[in-house]
């Protein structure tokens, strides 16, 4: 099961590390560097260097097969996508990464498994919903983990796990560009005790 990622959105080079330790010591399996931040790709590899060992690393907003290649050049393990681009998955899978395509209906997430996909990113998850959820993995195959992004945030996270979500994605509930790795650590310890509450 996949768990907690999350996702730095904006942050920086200088400060990823820091946040990067944050996140590990409250027990994040993977963390995710938009493509979209400010030298994204030497983020990617500061964590990969770092962290890989003991951390999923993962590069988001993913939207071209060359960044797909980018990315796992500088260590990245997950492939994260808003959208479920065919090419992007199977690059993703052709080189022996995990791709997190983004899918809001369900004929997108047969798409996304036809293309090779086995994890989806419900986004944005607000407009999925719970329910939408739970109705998708009553069609889906069993073993397709399902993780909802966008809108999930402490006041609803323990019911997405209870529905059955294989994780989450934890963005700007989590870190804003700017953030303090102290202040994410006091979120991140929050969200992991929500999560692995009984």
């Amino acid at each position: 099961m996949t768990g907690l990622i999350a996702i730095l959105r904006g942050v920086t080079p200088a400060e990823v590390v820091g946040v990067g330790s944050a996140l590990l010591d409250a027990g994040f399996p993977a963390i995710e560097v938009p493509l979209n931040s400010p030298e994204p790709f030497e983020s990617v590899r500061l964590l990969a260097d770092a962290f890989g060992e003991r951390c999923a690393i993962g590069a988001g907003t993913v939207l071209t097969t060359e960044d797909v290649g980018r990315a796992r050049e500088a260590g990245a393990r997950m492939i994260v996508a808003p959208n479920g681009d065919p090419a992007v998955i199977s690059a993703a899978v052709a080189a022996g990464m995990t791709p997190y395509p983004g899918v809001a209906t369900p004929t997108e997430a047969f798409a996304a498994l036809a293309a090779g996909a086995r994890h989806l990113k419900l986004f944005p998850a607000g407009a999925v919903g719970i329910g939408g959820m739970k109705a998708w993995r009553a069609v889906l195959p069993r073993e397709v983990e399902l993780l909802p992004v966008g809108g999930v945030d402490a006041t609803n996270l323990a019911a997405w796990a209870a529905a059955g979500a294989a994780g989450a994605g934890l963005g700007s509930c989590l870190y804003r560009p700017g953030d303090s790795a102290d202040a994410v650590a006091v979120r991140a310890r929050e969200f992991s005790e929500i999560w692995h509450q009984d």
